[in-house]
């Protein structure tokens, strides 16, 4: 980038303008190293105008090389005044400096630790000064005695508006939706001073125990707080977690070629469903034929023995009469 303007370079004198051998030079003799492309020229009055360099050193990316030069109204070539390194605009650069003193914040200070007022804190001011506060200058006037310091007017002033806009301050979500203030409540505690009619301590352990509230503040722990009627008891029917809900699984719908072979699937087994059956009705009719002619053949085999019972009746006949006839005609 170039840090020249037009204007800029119709004010440099040619003299000073055309030294960017010399500032260049210049750096290679440093020897340091890492002198890159020429950034322009910049005027810093009639005499003097400084050339600026990129440096590609190693860790200050963004960084330039400053060479100044200068040359007397009367000189016709220029010299080297200066020669520095320095950060450009993208350069990586530390934060700017803050005292210690401002850079102390709300919760830094621990257990052991010192901390002292500025010099000349305008908080502060010496205990035997009026300040401001009825309470506290009654008192010294009295006694003739006082605090080294007390807190001034302004002191007092940013102590409110930091109460104020806190966490207990009247603009909190919780002080919007709380039935009542706590200037009502019979947990407020106001302070002394002059600070009286806007803050106190809240007392109630259950709330902002020991914190400076707002008078305009509030909570759901007011005092003066009462339950809604039938509060505790069911207002609705207790809800089974138990029970089950079935939910039906939507079903992908079948893409044509998958219809297609399902369809051919089911002919195919139609088909052989029908073959089953129809050799399953050929056995069928043949297993009552076999057993017709089954009992037929046990029929035929059954009438000769019926027929030899009766001979064998009539040959236990005849031989009884035979004994008969012999008993009658042997003597006795």
């Amino acid at each position: 980038m170039s840090f020249v303007s037009s204007p800029e370079l119709d004010s440099i004198r040619p003299v000073l303008a055309d030294a960017v051998d010399l500032a260049r030079q210049a750096l290679l003799d440093l020897g340091e190293g890492g002198v890159g492309e020429y950034l322009g020229v910049t005027v810093e009055d009639a005499s003097a105008a400084t050339h600026r360099f990129a440096s590609d050193l190693e860790g200050y990316r963004g960084w330039q090389w400053a060479v100044v030069v200068a040359a007397p109204d009367d000189a016709d070539h220029a010299t080297v005044s200066e020669l520095v390194l320095l950060p450009g605009p993208d350069a990586l650069v530390a934060p700017s400096w803050v005292p210690w003193d401002e850079r102390i914040r709300p919760g830094d200070l621990g257990p052991g630790d010192l901390l002292s007022p500025r010099q000349d804190d305008p908080r502060l001011v010496p205990g035997y000064v009026s300040s401001g506060d009825p309470a506290i200058d009654e008192v010294a006037g009295e006694i003739g005695l006082g605090r080294t310091q007390v807190t001034s007017l302004e002191g007092r002033l940013d102590a409110a508006q930091r109460w104020h806009d806190g966490d207990f301050g009247p603009d909190t979500e919780m002080a919007k939706a709380a039935p009542s203030t706590c200037g009502l409540c019979g947990f407020y505690l106001p302070i002394a001073g002059s600070l009286s009619a806007a803050f106190g301590v809240c007392g109630n352990e259950f709330a902002a125990d020991g914190h400076v509230v707002h008078a305009e503040y509030g909570c759901g722990a007011h005092s003066d707080t009462e339950l809604p009627t039938g509060a505790g008891s069911p207002q609705f029917e207790p809800y089974d977690d138990a029970a089950l809900d079935v939910t039906q699984t939507p079903v992908d719908p079948i893409e044509p070629a998958v219809a297609a072979e399902t369809a051919d699937s089911g002919e195919a087994a139609a088909a052989t469903e029908t073959t089953d059956s129809v050799e399953a009705t050929g056995e069928a009719e043949a297993a009552p034929a076999a057993s017709t002619t089954a009992e037929v053949v046990a029929a035929g085999e059954a009438e000769p023995d019926a027929e030899a019972e009766p001979a064998a009746d009539d040959a236990s006949t005849a031989t009884d009469l035979a004994a008969q006839e012999e008993d009658s005609v042997s003597p006795s």
